[in-house]
This record gives structure tokens, C-alpha cells and sequence, in this order.
């Protein structure tokens, strides 16, 4: 299984808790997740400083709806798609806008455009 430790660096989670600790601020997405088997993904801005498992962003699982809200690490770390693919993180992912400016954009569309 791979591990969580693999979608987010130190870096990273460092971003999402300043994000979470700032909540004035509307934040671009820190990391893009997503299936390379199925259409799941998850653009990810900020980690709740009192559970690191528990992330905020924008979620798509490929239906056709995506949403703002939490979602849990060690849940995306254990997904798998219909091959069994685990998710990776888009190493090329460089946000460009807030996130709220990317769940304006999936609602209209039906899905995350990035």
C-alpha cells in the first residue's frame, strides 16, 4: 500500500496547516491527487491543525459532482481504482487561482478542470 507520507512532503503539509491556521484567506490548492485508472480527484488546500488525516478541498470522484469539503488521507491513500491503481499525487500541478475559483469552474463543467 503506499504510504501517506508519499502523496505529501514535508512541504506540503507544512502549506496546508498555515492555510488552515490563516482561514481568512481564500488559498489556491497546495497538491492535485488523482487515480491514473478512473476519474477520481482531489485538489487539496488546507489540513485541520487538530487532525492531519483530516484535509479540505476539492473533491471529485468522477460522478459527475464535485464539492468542497473534508475528506480523509488515509481514505485517498487506500483508494484504488477499477485496475487497483493507488492514487499519485501530479507532480506538475502548480495552482493559478483560489480554490474556490476551481470548485466554480468543476460545478459549472461537472468535474475539476486543472
Amino acid at each position: 500500500m503506499k504510504e501517506a507520507r508519499t502523496l505529501l512532503t514535508v512541504a506540503d503539509q507544512v502549506q496546508l496547516l498555515v492555510n488552515a491556521l490563516d482561514s481568512g484567506t481564500d488559498h489556491p490548492p497546495v497538491v492535485k491527487l488523482f487515480t491514473p485508472d478512473a476519474a477520481a480527484t482531489w485538489l487539496i488546500s488546507e489540513v485541520d491543525p487538530d487532525d492531519p488525516d483530516r484535509l479540505f478541498g476539492l473533491c471529485d470522484l468522477g460522478l459527475g459532482f464535485p464539492e468542497l469539503g473534508y475528506v480523509s488521507l488515509a481514505e485517498i491513500t487506500a483508494f484504488r481504482g477499477p485496475l487497483g491503481m493507488p492514487v499519485e499525487r501530479d507532480l506538475y500541478f502548480v495552482a493559478d487561482k483560489p480554490i474556490s475559483a476551481y470548485a466554480d469552474e468543476a460545478h459549472a463543467k461537472g468535474r475539476i478542470v486543472a
